[in-house]
């Protein structure tokens, strides 16, 4: 994941990676068979570990406002070049290539939907305990992660002016007054 993060996929070979963690080339084309396939296994990698600190913190106590920032936080990068959000970007990139494996677009997917399921039972739950007004969960689950990827992108690649307290400023304050539950 770190030699992708500092290289990319373009720059990354076989028998850099193998010297890097003690395996031949050889070896590595045996087990992950192209570096595509490498790709998405250090990505579906990443998102385990990532998916675990997610379900913890959707099942810790405090309320669903609390939680939504934390899932927040998870979502957007820690700053230029995160080495989790470096693999998105390069998975994206090789999936718009026409001859992209159906397969491997079927993970992505997968991975795609957990994020937004979670999200999902997460607005769900705060619309039901009266946090957040009454809207449509899936659709707004939609839209806000709309939101964060566009903002996260801006991070991970190091636009100027969008560092990681800037989007999250911006993805609560758009929180505040999407979810803000009306005064009776």
């Amino acid at each position: 994941m770190a030699m992708i993060a500092e290289s990319g996929m373009e720059r990354l070979t076989m028998a850099a990676l193998g010297r890097e963690v003690g395996m031949s080339s050889g070896h590595l084309a045996y087990h992950f068979g192209s570096k595509d396939e490498l790709l998405l296994r250090t990505l579906e990698w990443s998102e385990g570990r990532l998916g675990e600190e997610r379900r913890q913190l959707l099942v810790r106590e405090g309320g669903a406002r609390e939680r939504l920032d934390a899932y927040v936080e998870l979502y957007v990068p820690d700053g230029h070049r995160d080495p989790h959000w470096t693999l998105w970007l390069e998975v994206w990139n090789r999936s718009q290539n026409a001859a992209a494996d159906t397969s491997a677009r079927a993970r992505q997917s997968a991975i795609e939907r957990a994020w937004h399921r979670d999200l999902v039972a997460l607005l769900a739950e705060g619309i039901s305990g009266g946090e957040f007004r009454s809207v449509d969960p899936d659709r707004f689950a939609a839209r806000l992660r709309a939101l964060l990827d566009g903002f996260a992108i801006h991070v991970a690649i190091g636009l100027r002016g969008a560092e990681r307290a800037h989007a999250l400023a911006h993805v609560r304050e758009f929180i505040d007054e999407a979810l803000a539950v009306p005064e009776a």
